[in-house]
C-alpha cells in the first residue's frame, strides 16, 4: 500500500469541494427486464465507464462549476489508470487519491433494464482499503474547503473521520448515505446535510417512504436523530426537504427518462456545487433536480452530467 503523503493545495485552486469516497469502473449491461433466479437472459448492450458514487459526485460539482478535489483509493491497474486520466480530463484535483498496489480498483456491474430501472453490485477493490490516514495526509484539502461530501462506499471509519476533520475545520459536510445501511446517531450528528432516497432514508429512520407524506415522517425521526437538515429525494415524485425553517418539498420536472444510474449522484454533486459557491438552499435544491432531470435522459453515470450551462434557468 502506497503512503500517504500530505498535500498543500496551491492558494490559486483550493478546492471549494473536497469528496472523500469511492471510485469505480462501471460494467453496465443493457437488458429488456431484469432476469429471474437462475435465468440466463440475453443483453442488448455493454459499456465500461468511470463510475464509483464518490467520482461521481466529484465530476458533477466540477462540471456545475465548482473547483472540486478528491480523496480515495484506485488499484495499481488499467481500470485505476483510466479512473485517474479521467478524473484530469475533468479538472478534478487527485492527488489524494492514491494508490494500492496490491489491490484491485473497485469496480459494480450495472443492469439497466428497458424501463429504464436499475440494479447494481459494487465490488469495492481498493475503495476498502481507503483509511482515516489518508484523510490525515489530505487535511490541507479539508482545511480549505468550503464543503466535504462523504458516501458510504469506503469503510464507515474513514467516513466518520473525514466527517471529524472537516468540521475541525469549518466545512459544512454533506454525507449521501447510499448505500442503504444503518448508521449511529454520534456519526450523524457530523452531518449538516444528509441526503438519502426511500430506501436509504428508510434503512436510517425506520419507516417505510414511498411518497412525499412518508418522507415527511422519516424527516421527523431523522431529525430527532441529530440531522439537522435532510433530503429525501423521490425520483420522479421530487425531493422533500426538512430544514430549521421547515419541511419543503420540491416536484420534479417531468422528464423521458432513459437510464437512472447516477441520477442521485448528479443531484448531489450539482446541489454541493451550489451551496459552495453560496447559493440560497432553494436555488441549490432546483439546480440538483434540473442537473438529475437531465441526466436521467441520457445513457451512462458520468457520461450523462450536464454542464452548468446545460441547466434551465428558473
Amino acid at each position: 500500500m502506497t503512503l500517504a503523503t500530505p498535500l498543500t493545495p496551491s492558494s490559486s485552486a483550493a478546492p471549494e469541494v473536497v469528496v472523500v469516497g469511492s471510485l469505480n469502473m462501471d460494467l453496465v449491461v443493457r437488458t429488456p427486464r431484469h432476469p429471474v433466479p437462475g435465468e440466463t437472459l440475453l443483453g442488448h448492450g455493454f459499456a465500461t465507464t468511470p463510475g464509483g458514487k464518490g467520482a461521481n459526485q466529484a465530476v458533477a460539482a466540477a462540471r456545475l462549476g465548482a473547483t472540486t478535489a478528491m480523496v480515495g483509493r484506485l488499484g495499481d491497474d488499467a481500470y485505476g489508470r483510466a479512473l485517474r486520466d479521467n478524473l484530469t480530463r475533468e479538472g478534478i484535483r487527485h492527488q489524494a487519491v492514491l494508490t494500492s498496489p496490491a489491490g484491485a480498483t473497485g469496480v459494480a456491474m450495472i443492469q439497466v433494464d428497458d424501463a429504464s430501472q436499475n440494479s447494481i453490485v459494487v465490488i469495492p477493490g481498493s475503495n476498502a482499503e481507503l483509511t482515516p490516514d489518508d484523510v490525515e495526509a489530505a487535511e490541507a484539502l479539508l482545511a480549505s474547503a468550503k464543503l466535504v461530501v462523504c458516501q458510504l462506499e469506503v469503510p464507515l471509519e474513514t467516513v466518520r473521520h473525514a466527517l471529524e476533520r472537516a468540521r475541525a475545520h469549518g466545512a459544512t459536510t454533506l454525507l449521501n448515505a447510499a448505500p442503504a445501511m444503518a448508521l449511529p446517531g454520534e456519526l450523524l450528528a457530523l452531518v449538516d446535510w444528509l441526503v438519502v432516497n426511500e430506501s436509504e432514508a428508510e434503512a436510517l429512520g425506520g419507516c417505510p417512504v414511498a411518497d412525499p407524506d412518508q418522507a415527511a415522517r422519516a424527516i421527523a425521526r431523522l431529525q430527532a436523530l441529530g440531522c439537522r437538515r435532510v433530503l429525501i429525494t423521490l425520483g420522479a415524485q421530487g425531493v422533500v426537504a426538512g430544514l430549521e425553517s421547515g419541511l419543503h418539498h420540491a416536484p420534479a420536472r417531468p422528464v423521458a427518462a432513459v437510464d437512472t444510474t447516477g441520477a442521485g449522484d448528479t443531484f448531489v454533486g450539482a446541489f454541493a456545487a451550489a451551496l459552495a459557491r453560496g447559493a440560497e438552499v432553494a436555488t441549490a435544491l432546483h439546480e440538483g433536480q434540473a442537473a438529475a432531470a437531465i441526466a436521467v435522459t441520457r445513457p451512462g453515470a458520468q457520461a450523462a452530467i450536464p454542464y452548468r450551462h446545460e441547466l434551465p434557468t428558473r
